[in-house]
């Protein structure tokens, strides 16, 4: 409903008729509501353009259009939504002059220097505002007098003592009576089956559930902004589909509204999306899912051990979202490629097949259920949820968007870039890796693995590595150096295994790992980079089958050692290594990584090592242990 161009006399009849009727034989009402019921109006006469024109006078001002065209219909309001009894006519609308005494503890808090210029601008609100409301719940219906729109509506503010938040401001008194009767229609519809009689149905009803109907299509054809659209005002008007199928906009990055209500095992989608969207997002906020009720049999039999699995999976990181049809094939080959770090192609996969995505039921508008699963939910980035949205699927049609971008940047050199490994950060992370040619991420532990049968960890984010692989360790030795490496494919042909903020490089104890992990035959290289401990450092070490091929490490812009043939574009002069220079460094560097890049054919993916998970593993120590007659240190943390 537009509220700068309805009809007062419509609006306000419809909105009374809908009150009597909700009503019903209730035994509860109060004299002057059952008068209301039974003559099915809400409001009084219409006010003469004399009671209007005293009303002025005693006020001193013009009254804003939109409430005088209101006060010819009818002098006052009864039921303003379900916090205002009694709204005010010509008779007892009034400037407020901070009656209430609220005025110097508001104004303090909204004038603070700190504050956007719309909270400063409610300073004086209660000293100058005309007051409206007459009997209410504690709530004040104000219009600002200083907050005039280029139609000459003054703003109205709504305040309740009982609410902890700012006044809820309205540009105009009709726009506020729309909201009123939203409001009336939303507590309505929650109390819908309470009442005992007649459902709460009328034409607001069936032409805004028409509306959920439409943004069901209009989401399904890739149209999600003008479904969101749809929905938000649905919402505001209580229908309980609106909110449910707006909340999957969002859930996508789209516009959306408030409010969800928790999953139940009726929902055909419990088990697929609803359950392990939940939990994804309890564990997401560092809360438990125990205590859930969906595990307990008496309660819920048919689904209670299938929710408990995905309980503990979704506790474990092991949770893997199962569609089925096509479209889930599609999922299991898209995870696959993303577990070892191929996200760009995960997405193209999922991109070509959500076209053949199909609902589970009439309130289900999109796959979201990818959210919850840890391996796949870092594939859809903001630009990829959106190009989600706008695809058509679930059997209608309508244009393609435009794809969105691959994330990975390609190559190698993106590691010496500010945020490389650590996303909003200025400067470069210190990192190791070792990439394997002729090797699966799932055989490094063969290679590299601390002890016999090392086995990779499941999926894990960077920040939980450490914990997974050493809960809980308290010593720590200067010769015992075994690198936590996130793995995955590095190309055509090879792995990666990757560190970040390793232990401090000490060239008198280090033992590269790339003579072990080329034992299959293969190549490996083996680079090691530090920016200020105590100076700037970079390390490459290759190896064939076993055997060492060439070295080098610069430390502070000189060549500290070097072995073999280096080849002559990673020559350390040719590269620009020189004076301990942080730029030079840095971009000395850079042609390093992209010397091998180009040389191998070897990348590493950007999205899956700062946002994704990767599988893990603890390898043999890069530092070799003590000599005779050496000491070493070790550390006892607490």
């Amino acid at each position: 409903m537009d509220a700068k161009t309805f009809d007062w006399r419509q609006f306000l009849t419809r909105w009374s008729e809908e009150w009597a009727d909700a009503q019903g034989s209730s035994v509860d009402l109060s004299p002057d509501d059952l008068e209301d019921q039974q003559r099915r109006w809400l409001g009084a006469a219409p006010a003469t353009d004399t009671d209007i024109a005293r009303m002025e006078a005693r006020l001193g001002c013009e009254i804003p259009p939109s409430y005088r065209e209101f006060l010819r219909v009818s002098d006052g309001w009864r039921h303003a939504g379900g916090f205002v009894w009694m709204l005010a006519g010509t008779r007892e609308a009034h400037w407020h002059e901070d009656a209430s005494g609220l005025g110097e503890d508001h104004d303090e808090f909204w004038g603070d220097e700190d504050n956007p210029e719309e909270t400063r601008a409610q300073v004086g609100l209660w000293s100058r505002a005309l007051q409206l409301d007459v009997q209410s719940d504690a709530t004040y219906v104000l219009l600002d007098p200083e907050d005039v729109g280029p139609d000459g509506e003054w703003a109205v503010r709504v305040w309740s003592s009982w609410r902890a938040s700012d006044p809820e401001r309205y540009p105009s008194f009709a726009e506020f009576m729309v909201a009123m009767h939203q409001e009336f229609h939303h507590l309505e519809a929650g109390r819908d089956g309470e009442r005992g009689a007649a459902a709460f149905v009328n034409g607001t009803t069936r032409a805004q559930d028409a509306a959920v109907d439409r943004a069901r299509i209009a989401a399904l054809r890739g149209r999600y902004e003008e479904a969101a659209e749809l929905l938000r005002e649905a919402q505001r008007y209580g229908r309980p589909r609106a909110t449910e199928l707006l909340h999957q906009i969002g859930q996508l990055g789209g516009p959306y509204g408030a409010g969800r209500r928790p999953p139940h095992p009726s929902d055909p989608r419990f088990l697929t999306e609803l359950l392990p969207l939940h939990a994804a997002d309890l564990l997401g906020s560092h809360r438990s899912v125990d205590g859930l009720p969906f595990a307990d049999a008496d309660r819920f039999p048919e689904t209670a051990r299938a929710a408990a699995d995905i309980l503990r999976e979704m506790t474990e990181g092991t949770f893997r979202y199962r569609p089925g049809g096509a479209f889930g094939e599609a999922v299991d080959e898209a995870r696959e490629l993303a577990r070892w770090g191929d996200t760009d192609a995960a997405w193209r996969i999922l991109r070509t097949v959500v076209p053949m995505w199909e609902p589970l039921g009439p309130d289900h508008i999109a796959p979201v259920g990818l959210l919850a699963d840890p391996v796949l939910a870092p594939v859809l980035t903001a630009e990829r949820r959106s190009e989600l949205l706008a695809t058509p699927r679930g059997g209608e049609q309508g244009p393609a968007p435009v794809p969105a971008r691959d994330q990975d940047p390609g190559g190698l050199s993106w590691l010496v870039r500010g945020g490389g490994l650590r996303p909003g950060q200025s400067s470069p992370c210190d990192y190791r890796m070792v990439l394997v040619e002729g090797a699966a991420p799932d055989e490094l532990p063969g290679l590299l693995g601390s002890s016999p049968g090392t086995a990779l960890s499941p999926p894990l984010r960077r920040w939980d590595v450490s914990g997974h692989h050493r809960p809980g360790q308290r010593r720590f030795s200067s010769y015992d150096d075994k690198a936590l490496l996130s793995v995955g494919r590095a190309g055509a042909g090879w792995s990666f295994g990757v560190e970040e903020s390793p232990a401090r490089f000490s060239s008198d104890r280090f033992v590269s790992p790339a003579q072990a992990a080329s034992a299959g035959g293969g190549r490996a290289i083996v680079v090691w980079s530090e920016w200020n401990r105590p100076a700037p450092l970079f390390h490459v070490s290759v190896a064939r089958g076993g055997a060492p091929l060439y070295a080098f490490t610069v430390r502070a812009g000189a060549v500290e050692d070097s072995s073999g043939a280096i080849p002559a574009e990673l020559d350390p002069a040719v590269l620009g290594f020189g004076p301990p220079d942080m730029a030079a460094h840095a971009a000395a560097a850079a042609r390093a990584l992209d010397a091998i890049a180009d040389g191998y054919g070897v990348t590493l993916p950007r999205l899956a090592l700062t946002e994704g998970r990767l599988h893990s593993f603890e390898s043999v120590s890069w530092t070799r242990p003590p000599g005779s007659g050496e000491t070493y240190l070790t550390v006892t943390m607490g």
